[in-house]
């Protein structure tokens, strides 16, 4: 029976993900994921009491995994210029990643405060992977500058998103290019 409800419940997370990715926070309701999973609108309310319980267990579950893929990028290089290159590639190739725009549109959207913290805590813990390697490259307030520079992977990321005139390579390249080298060319 707990398998059964397990898979329910992954299959009810994966409809959340591909509706968030399809449409955004407004296309994230009751109805619709019970149409996607088969399941009755009652049975969607037995897992999830609201849609931001649904975002908060997808940023539980999600957050987590690409962050890892983020820090296991950064792990290869032996300079802090490849961690930060490492870091704002990481973050832009996951841009076509079902999960990564759930995320996205979830930032986007109202949130409860519950969910908005869970957020928080994860863009935290992403950010907290870079400060050492800006430490390294001498930066007098690396948590400052790690956040700036999460910044700049954020607005690349809504650039990506939004299907800009640029190739994803080319912003990922202007986005490495800002983060090592400022605004000089």
């Amino acid at each position: 029976m707990a398998e059964h409800r397990t898979m329910q419940r992954d299959a009810l997370l994966d409809a959340a993900r591909s509706l968030l990715s399809e449409g955004g926070t407004e296309a994230l309701t009751f109805p619709a994921l019970a149409e996607r999973t088969g399941l009755a609108r009652s049975s969607v309310y037995e897992y999830f009491r609201s849609r931001a319980a649904v975002v908060e267990e997808l940023c539980a579950v999600d957050f987590p995994v690409w962050a890892a893929e983020v820090e296991a990028a950064m792990d290869r290089p032996d300079t802090a210029e490849g961690k930060v290159e490492a870091y704002v590639r990481s973050q832009l190739a996951l841009v076509g990643d079902r999960r990564h725009r759930a995320v996205v549109a979830i930032s986007a959207g109202e949130l409860d405060d519950g969910a908005r913290e869970k957020i928080r805590a994860a863009h935290g813990g992403l950010i907290a992977m870079i400060v050492e390697a800006l430490a390294e490259l001498g930066h007098d307030q690396p948590r400052l500058a790690a956040m700036l520079l999460q910044g700049v992977v954020d607005a690349a990321v809504r650039r990506i998103e939004l299907g800009a005139a640029e190739d994803p390579a080319v912003i990922a390249d202007a986005a490495v290019s800002l983060a090592l080298h400022g605004v000089r060319p």
